[in-house]
């Protein structure tokens, strides 16, 4: 459908006829020199006032002034609505990326893998997954940072999920923060559909809001905090030149706060889950899976394709054509002329 964004532009359409009456009209300057032939000039002259290309002309230039009042008027093509998803979550992932994400406790198809790429290959189909949710991310080491805004556009998420590095937000974790920037981004948005999933495999180290004070925060605007804590409990380190000799098991995740990760969760009335491999984490996202939907109000898109360049560009065409004519029978008539003294 054909609509103007700015119609208020052809009030503008007798313009050139109020110019043309209100304003007065130039003063004619008198020659000083005798012309001989005067009168047969002005013969020619009224006789060319007479003359239907001036009738001609008066339409060329309206019609000129009329495609440039189009332009001005912003035209534009409303594609055909499309229905978006009429139910789901409010749904922001927060993953921690800091220095600690690179520890190699995991392991895929029999390799040692970082926490970081276990967390890309599970929580990327996690995001597939979910169809009728808008979908954020939140990216955060010793800041956070809003990755990707809430949307229904899953491959985009996927990619910027993909696409993090260790280390870009800082070494150290501001899991208040993440927390914080969620509640932002999640407040107004309907209340029963504000949820937050945040994965971290560390303890508060950074930032200006502690978890237990962004916690109550979340609380107090309905957000529902689920934690996830990620990390193997063992770990064998050491070995001199590839042997098990000097070989110790540690626990690479004895700086997990679970106490704080567990108090956030059943304050505002999420759950908390522990990964220590990759089985498990993907276990609790099916678990997640589970969320029941909630209604929201139905939401149209209409695609908008900008059309003001076509009468632009056709009224200087037509214009630039007119003035080569003009300047062309000029040229003609003044030659004619000289050829008949």
């Amino acid at each position: 459908m054909l609509e103007f964004n700015w119609p208020w532009a052809f009030f503008l359409l007798p313009l050139p006829l109020l110019s043309w009456a209100l304003l007065p009209a130039a003063a004619r300057q008198q020659s000083a020199l005798m012309v001989p032939f005067f009168a047969q000039l002005q013969q020619q002259s009224q006789a060319q006032q007479e003359n239907p290309s001036s009738l001609l002309r008066a339409l060329w230039l309206l019609l000129v002034w009329l495609l440039l009042l189009s332009a001005v008027a912003r035209p534009q093509w409303l594609g055909e609505a499309i229905n978006l998803p009429a139910s789901g979550r409010d749904l922001l992932i927060a993953v921690d990326i800091s220095g600690s994400m690179k520890t190699p406790d995991m392991k895929l198809e029999g390799k040692a893998v970082t926490r970081l790429q276990v967390v890309k290959q599970v929580v990327g189909d996690f995001v597939e997954r979910r169809k009728n949710d808008r979908l954020g991310l939140v990216l955060f080491g010793s800041q956070a940072y809003l990755q990707a805004p809430l949307t229904f556009d899953r491959n985009t998420v996927k990619l910027l999920l993909n696409e993090a590095q260790l280390g870009f937000a800082g070494e150290k974790t501001a899991i208040g923060d993440a927390i914080g920037l969620a509640i932002k981004r999640l407040r107004l948005r309907p209340a029963d559909s504000r949820v937050l999933i945040l994965l971290t495999d560390g303890a508060n180290t950074s930032g200006e809001v502690s978890p237990m004070q962004a916690a109550k925060l979340a609380e107090q605007t309905q957000v529902k905090i689920y934690t996830i804590g990620v990390g193997a409990d063992e770990m064998q380190t050491g070995g001199i030149f590839g042997t098990s000799f000097g070989r110790r098991t540690v626990n690479p995740s004895a700086d997990l706060d679970e106490k704080s990760l567990l108090a956030m969760a059943q304050l505002t009335g999420g759950q908390y889950f522990r990964a220590r491999n990759p089985q498990e984490l993907q276990a609790i996202y099916q678990q997640l899976d589970k969320l029941e939907p909630i209604e929201q109000e139905q939401e149209t898109f209409r695609p908008i394709s900008s059309l003001f360049h076509w009468p632009l560009a056709l009224a200087c065409f037509l214009y630039f054509t007119g003035l080569i004519a003009a300047l062309i029978k000029n040229a003609l008539g003044s030659s004619s002329g000289a050829s008949s003294q």
